[in-house]
C-alpha cells in the first residue's frame, strides 16, 4: 500500500477553474502528505472563478506540454464550465488525460472536467457523474451515468458539484493509497 508521502498528484487547469474544485483538493491531498503539482497551458499562473466573478491566481509548476506522465500516480481535474472546455480543445491536455488512463493511473475529474475524459475517448463503459448539464454528453459517451457524490470506476473517480469535495478528495486519498489501477482500455 503505497503512502501519501510517496504521491505525486498532478492538477491540470487553466483560467476559469471553479475556485473551490482546485483550491480544496490541492490543499487537502497537500495535508495529507502529497505532493501536489498545477500544470496550465503555458505554465503561468492561472486565474479561478468563484461563484459569479474571477477568484484567486494560482501558481503553476510546469506546462501541460512538459508533464511526465509516469511522474505522477495521480491526475485532478477541476471543473468550471470554462476551463474544461478551454482544455478539451488543447491537443496536449486530451492527450496526457488519455496518458494518464491508458498507464493505469488515478483519474479524478469534477463538475464538467469529465468532459476532457469524454474528449479523450475514455468515458465508455465507466460509471461516471458530473455536474448536471454534461450528464447527457457522458451518456451519448457510453458512460453509465448515475447521480451520487462520487462515482468510481477502476480508478476513474468522477463527481458532481463542489458540494461533494470532502468525499470527492477522501475518494482520491483511499484510491492513492491502492496504487495504480490496472485496466482494460474504454
Amino acid at each position: 500500500m503505497p503512502k501519501m508521502s510517496d504521491a505525486k498528484i498532478l492538477i491540470m487547469a487553466t483560467s476559469g477553474f471553479e475556485q473551490s474544485e482546485l483550491e480544496v483538493p490541492l490543499e487537502k491531498l497537500k495535508e495529507a502528505g502529497a505532493t501536489v503539482h498545477v500544470a496550465s497551458l503555458d505554465g503561468m499562473p492561472i486565474k479561478g472563478w468563484d461563484e459569479k466573478d474571477w477568484g484567486r491566481e494560482t501558481s503553476a509548476d510546469l506546462k501541460i506540454a512538459d508533464v511526465k506522465v509516469d511522474d505522477y500516480i495521480c491526475l485532478v481535474l477541476p471543473g468550471g464550465q470554462m476551463n474544461p472546455d478551454i482544455l478539451r480543445a488543447d491537443e496536449d491536455a486530451v492527450s496526457k488525460v488519455r496518458e494518464f488512463v491508458e498507464n493505469d493511473k488515478i483519474v479524478a475529474a469534477i463538475c464538467h472536467a469529465p468532459w476532457l475524459l469524454i474528449e479523450a475517448g475514455v468515458a465508455k463503459g465507466r460509471e461516471m457523474t458530473s455536474y448536471k448539464s454534461i450528464r447527457t454528453d457522458l451518456a451519448n459517451a457510453g458512460a453509465n451515468v448515475v447521480d451520487k457524490e462520487v462515482a468510481i470506476s477502476n480508478g476513474i473517480i468522477t463527481s458532481r458539484h463542489p458540494g461533494d469535495l470532502d468525499a470527492f478528495v477522501a475518494k482520491i486519498i483511499e484510491e492513492v493509497r491502492e496504487g495504480e489501477h490496472h485496466r482494460n482500455a474504454a
